[in-house]
């Protein structure tokens, strides 16, 4: 498999073990064995909390018993300053010590807490993840691009559409974005031919770039240079990848992907029911980046499903899937919500014996 990664290496020392709990300690054993999933990103702090079961098609399965969702932004003004500040410090440890209770209140035995590209950037990073620890219970385990790229694999493959062809699943995060080329599937999971990881995601790359001030000549030239700046970061991984066939295929994890698949379905508010397992075309994804690339935050902030949240970091995310959809011009996108916290809760349960 070759492993090619841009941006920094995880710092020596970070946290291995699992939160709370060591994976070498005696734990229930059965179905009702509660696992945790935890995933800090540049940009937000997910949790998964899921208990083991059969899947009506009588293959194993989870099934979610809480969870929780916060934007953070714990990356915001990294860029600029080499640290993670302490506002963003502040709002992390607020959405972690939620997850901290949770874990405790459903009796979580075993979890795994994972911390990607903001961590591994932060020249405060390991500071960070000791305060952590310190302060809630959480060890954070600061992961390297490859292995955000496997959990990711692992959780959202199901949802790639049918072929033989060759494909390519993303996620588009706060601060780095995952491209995975996978193969034909043996024991159910693809074969990771060969990945990368751009140091550019939704905060890193909103922050080269005023893009929603000025007008909207202006915005959408900000627009052109931040998309430039991702093709850039993807040539090397693009002149590998194989000669471009009609039945190629094209799976994205992120908050962008989901945005933008509700926005094409005009959802008056987010519906993951409606959303997870989707299929775009292509076009009209790009489409819908192209017209909210010239629009002003106020005017995005009043869509449903974009928000003052997202209003600011979309277009840096549309900047990002059409340099995708460039290097990769699949004629339909899959939409997946869901990838690290998933593929963390499968490998788990996996290595407990369930069929997952």
């Amino acid at each position: 498999m070759a492993q090619q990664a841009a941006g920094p290496q995880p710092r020596p020392g970070a946290a291995e073990a699992p939160a709370f709990i060591s994976p070498r300690a005696p734990r229930p054993a059965g179905p009702r064995h509660a696992y945790g999933a935890l995933d800090l990103g540049t940009n937000n702090c997910r949790l998964l909390i899921a208990r083991p079961s059969d899947g009506p098609d009588g293959q194993g399965g989870f099934t979610v018993i809480d969870a929780f969702s916060r934007i953070v932004r714990l990356g915001e003004g990294l860029a600029a300053s080499g640290r993670i500040s302490d506002v963003a410090i502040g709002r992390a440890l607020d959405a972690l010590h939620v997850c901290a209770d949770k874990l405790r209140r459903r009796h979580v035995t075993l979890a795994r807490s994972v911390a990607t590209e903001a961590c591994r950037r932060a020249a405060n990073g390991r500071d960070f993840i000791e305060r952590v620890h310190r302060e809630t219970g959480i060890a954070l385990e600061i992961i390297p691009p490859g292995e955000e790229a496997r959990l990711a694999v692992l959780g959202c493959h199901k949802l790639l559409e049918p072929g033989d062809g060759p494909a390519l699943i993303f996620d588009i995060g706060g601060g780095s974005t995952e491209l995975v080329l996978i193969d034909a599937e043996a024991d159910g999971v693809p074969r990771i031919k060969s990945w990368w990881s751009a140091p550019w995601g939704v905060v890193s790359l909103s922050e080269s770039e005023a893009a929603g001030l000025g007008t909207a000549e202006d915005r959408l030239a900000a627009y052109a240079r931040m998309k430039a700046r991702v093709i850039h970061a993807f040539s090397r991984f693009a002149k590998q990848l194989p000669a471009r066939e009609r039945s190629i295929r094209l799976l994205g994890t992120s908050g962008t992907v989901t945005t933008l698949a509700s926005v094409h379905l005009a959802l008056p508010s987010y519906d993951r029911s409606r959303v997870d397992g989707l299929v775009v075309p292509s076009e009209a994804m790009r489409a819908i980046s192209t017209t909210l690339s010239g629009m002003s935050i106020p005017e995005r902030a009043a869509l449903p499903c974009i928000g003052q949240e997202r209003a600011d970091l979309v277009v840096a995310g549309c900047a990002i899937l059409e340099a995708i959809l460039d290097i990769w011009p699949a004629e339909r996108l899959g939409v997946a919500d869901r990838g690290i916290r998933e593929g963390i809760l499968r490998s788990l349960m996996a290595r407990d014996g369930f069929v997952i």
